[in-house]
């Protein structure tokens, strides 16, 4: 295959903690280090997460504002702001990220179009709190990357794009392997795959040990890959990733083994249609 393959890196989640690995990035200036080793490795995106200065998961639109602006003054990776927060979080404070406009306007925003069992939580996404979402990323003139953690998410995202929320031919992100939801398997990788609409680009995320193998799977059929700390923490079994430009790194030196050749920015824009 001859086709860019698209490698963002999520770099900060609201769930990996610092006692977990020191190498989790936490402040705008380790973000934006971390981003531009991610894109020197072969990302030409992150997936953005912020964190208040102890480390707490936040939505608050002035850390999203410090992150991007380091991000843009180190690097020309693409910034996809996360507006699933964490567990429990309200829908004005998920969308934090959506109220930055101008020069600090995201280039994309995720939205999960379903409620999934999540570990031990639920995360909680009702259907007029999906749409309510959805409006606000359309309003923000983005386009937004719809994360399906199980297959009836397709379906409900192909109803948001019926419904004039979402724009066809859209991006959607399977996220495989969380504790409660669909695992990280071929098989179900594959059924997503055949579930999308004609034209539809796609990206999975699989957790934990299963990240850098999916990132094969999505090199042969395809697709692009998403790997990163909020995802997973070892590079290889009992190795810590010593910062998410390590996952990149080797989600990169594996897709070129497959024949993809890591896109660029520009490129993933355009593969993406993100305008």
């Amino acid at each position: 295959m001859s086709n860019p393959m698209v490698i963002t890196a999520a770099m900060v989640g609201a769930e990996t903690t610092r006692e977990q690995t020191p190498h989790l990035p936490i402040t705008a200036e380790e973000i934006a280090e971390d981003a531009a080793r991610c894109r020197e490795a072969g990302a030409a995106m992150v997936h953005l997460h912020v964190r208040t200065p102890d480390g707490k998961p936040s939505q608050d639109a002035e850390l999203f504002r410090a992150a991007i602006r380091a991000i843009r003054k180190r690097t020309d990776i693409l910034v996809q702001v996360s507006t699933g927060g964490a567990v429990g979080m309200g829908v004005d404070e998920r969308c934090g990220g959506l109220t930055l406009t101008g020069a600090d306007r995201p280039d994309m925003a995720t939205l999960t179009t379903g409620t999934v069992n999540f570990g031990e939580e639920v995360f909680w996404n009702p259907r007029p709190l999906v749409r309510d979402i959805a409006k606000r990323i359309k309003e923000l003139g983005l386009k937004p990357e719809l994360e399906c953690f199980d297959v009836g998410m397709i379906d409900e995202a192909n109803a948001l794009a019926k419904e004039g929320l979402v724009q066809q031919p859209a991006h959607y992100d399977f996220v495989l392997g969380v504790p409660g939801a669909l695992a990280a398997r071929e098989a179900a990788l594959d059924f997503m795959i055949a579930s999308l609409p004609e034209g539809s680009t796609w990206t999975v995320a699989a957790v934990g040990r299963h990240q850098l193998p999916f990132v094969d799977l999505a090199a042969v059929k395809g697709g692009n890959a998403r790997v990163g700390l909020e995802d997973n923490i070892y590079v290889s079994k009992g190795v810590l990733a010593k910062g998410n430009w390590e996952l990149v790194a080797e989600a990169a030196k594996r897709a070129k083994a497959k024949g993809r050749t890591p896109a660029t920015p520009e490129e993933a824009r355009k593969l993406l249609r993100l305008g």
